[in-house]
Formats: structure tokens, C-alpha cells, sequence
């Protein structure tokens, strides 16, 4: 019998963390059939999950894709209602399908939906990617329920209530398998980082929703591939969250919004410079100069994606770094 939910857990050289928290995503999964998509790994991944998890389904691509590509490739190859794309660095908890399963079945207007994610290494706190559910500010800057930048919050129940966001992380989200083809999946050229963002805002422009299940809980290890500090890992998310924001955004607002980010992302590669941070600081300019090549190939995504958008953007969103630097506000709840 075919089960209704398929977690995917995407794996490059992972075979520690799989060896560590494949066990329990096993047990604590009996709603569903648990596929490891494997992105090419160069260390015994492979044989790992043969002879420790014959349990999990194992689906080897041919080369490493990345995040996006991983994802896509291997999706196109399972038949399931819903996907649960999960980082192989997660500790899952017991019946940790059964509210995001419930509150997708009970909404057919969602698209997608994410647990509470916490620090596995602090379990009192959020985790940084993802925490109680994602949201963008009016320039494009990333933020969680319990996350503003590097302050990430102790978790005493402030954001226990389900609430739709944004974004939902794709270290833990619930998707239709249905809406995610339908939206073409995620941008395999973003190659990781910020993909599921941009999957979600293609989400909300055309009329679904997102939603934090806070009553489904896991805890996230996080850092398991790229370390936050990874000069490669700054080079993505700039690069990628100018694209993001060219993809999807509306012409009346682009060109501000792109004069504004060109000023703050040379603000922060002199701060990264002055700080010593040689790899960041030429990451940053590197991810600018291939953001404007790379321009040109998605002028079609961008047209596509506003011709598609039904429900035009927010318009009342804060500015992050005014409200974090300038006005102190550290705290989800705080910002105006």
C-alpha cells in the first residue's frame, strides 16, 4: 500500500548524521515511507543506509546537484500526495507528522507547511533556519518568528499559536506534491540556499498559503553541509536573494528596492572586510557580478512569475535593519 507522505531526506556525505538520526525518523514516521536521496556522495552514504536502513527507500543521483536540483531530481521519481523534504541533521520527535498532515488535510488552501523548529544543540531555543516560520522584509532580508539575524530567542511558547508566514524551511516543510509541480519546483540554478523561499513567494503570489504547525516539533542540528561563517555560504545567499527578489518582486517597487540592496550588501562587505573576513568580503562582490550575468536568463522567469501573481505583495513590511540596529528591537514580537 502507497503512503500518503513521502520525507525525503537529501544527503551529501552525510553518512554520520544519518547513522545519528535516520533511526528515529524511522520509528517516529509510521504515516510515512522515508526516502533517502542520495546527491552523489563521495563517502559511504550509500552503504550506510543498505546495510544499517534497508527500511528507507534509497534513490542515488548521478551527480551532486545541490539543494534545488537534488530535490527535484529525486522528487520527479516518487508518487506521494505529500512531501517532506527534512535535513538529514534533524531529530525528529514522536507523531511529528500527525499536526502538519492533520492541518494540510483540514486546509486545502495551503500549498506548504513547517514545524517548530529548535536548536538541537540548545533545545530551549529556536533554530536559526526556520525557527516558528519565515517572513521577508520589504528589501528582501530573511526572518523568522524567534530569529532576527544572529539573535535567535528562547523558546517559552510566544509562538506556539499556528500562523501563517511567509516561508517555511526547507530543513522541515510539508509540501503538495501537486503545488510543488504545478510551480515548477524549486530554481535548480539558485543550486541551495533561499530555493525554498523563492518556492514559497511563488506560493503566495498565486493564491496559496504557508503556515507554521507548531505542534509538530524538531530539532535541527543546522550547519551540517555549509558552516554559517563558509565564505561559499555568503556567496549563495547574496547572490540568491538578489535573484529572489528579481524573480518575484513587482516592477514598481524592484528598481528602489535594488538601488537600496546595491548600497547595503557594500555596506556589508566593508563591515566583513574591516572585520578581517577576506573570504565573505569577496564573496559578496563575487555574488553581485554574477547576479547581473546571470540577470538576462531569468528577464522570462521574472515575466512568467508576474503574469502568474494573483495576490500582489504586502506592502506594509518592516525594514529590518532599521528596526534591528537603530531601533533595537531584537525580538519577533517587538518589530513595528
Amino acid at each position: 500500500m502507497n503512503k500518503r507522505v513521502a520525507v525525503v531526506i537529501l544527503n551529501y556525505n552525510g553518512a554520520e548524521m544519518l547513522e545519528r538520526y535516520l533511526p528515529l525518523v524511522l520509528e517516529c514516521s509510521p504515516e510515512a515511507k522515508v526516502y533517502i536521496a542520495d546527491n552523489a556522495s563521495t563517502d559511504n552514504s550509500v552503504e550506510v543506509v543498505k546495510n544499517k536502513f534497508p527500511k528507507a527507500a534509497l534513490i542515488c543521483l548521478d551527480r551532486n546537484y545541490g539543494f534545488a536540483g537534488g530535490y527535484n531530481k529525486a522528487l520527479e521519481l516518487i508518487e506521494a500526495e505529500y512531501y517532506l523534504l527534512l535535513n538529514s541533521d534533524v531529530e525528529v520527535t514522536t507523531g511529528w507528522l500527525v499536526p502538519l498532515l492533520g492541518f494540510m488535510d483540514a486546509n486545502s488552501g495551503v500549498m506548504a507547511c513547517q514545524p517548530k523548529v529548535l536548536d538541537y544543540k540548545n533545545k530551549a531555543f529556536f533554530e536559526y533556519a526556520g525557527a516558528s516560520g519565515g517572513f521577508v522584509d520589504r528589501y528582501g532580508y530573511p526572518y523568522c518568528r524567534g530569529r532576527l539575524f544572529d539573535v535567535v530567542e528562547e523558546d517559552k511558547g510566544q509562538y506556539d499559536d499556528v500562523c501563517r508566514v511567509f516561508w517555511a524551511t526547507g530543513a522541515a516543510m510539508m509540501v503538495r506534491s501537486k503545488d510543488f509541480w504545478a510551480l515548477g519546483g524549486f530554481d535548480g540554478r539558485f543550486f541551495a540556499h533561499m530555493e525554498e523561499i523563492d518556492l514559497c513567494w511563488r506560493m503566495n503570489a498565486r493564491g496559496g498559503e504557508v503556515y507554521c504547525v507548531p505542534q509538530s516539533v524538531v530539532y535541527h542540528v543546522g550547519g551540517a553541509t555549509l558552516n554559517k561563517s563558509n565564505p561559499r555560504k555568503t556567496y549563495l545567499n547574496f547572490r540568491n536573494n538578489l535573484l529572489l527578489l528579481y524573480k518575484n518582486m513587482p516592477q514598481k517597487k524592484l528598481m528602489h528596492v535594488l538601488r537600496v540592496r546595491m548600497l547595503l550588501d557594500y555596506v556589508a562587505a566593508l563591515k566583513f572586510l574591516l572585520c578581517g573576513s577576506w573570504g565573505d568580503f569577496k564573496a559578496v562582490i563575487k555574488a553581485r557580478c554574477e547576479y547581473k550575468r546571470m540577470r538576462e536568463e531569468y528577464l522570462c522567469d521574472r515575466n512568467r512569475n508576474l503574469e502568474l501573481t494573483i495576490v500582489p505583495q504586502d506592502s506594509k513590511k518592516p525594514f529590518l535593519l532599521w528596526q534591528y540596529y537603530l531601533c533595537g528591537r531584537k525580538y519577533f514580537n517587538r518589530l513595528k
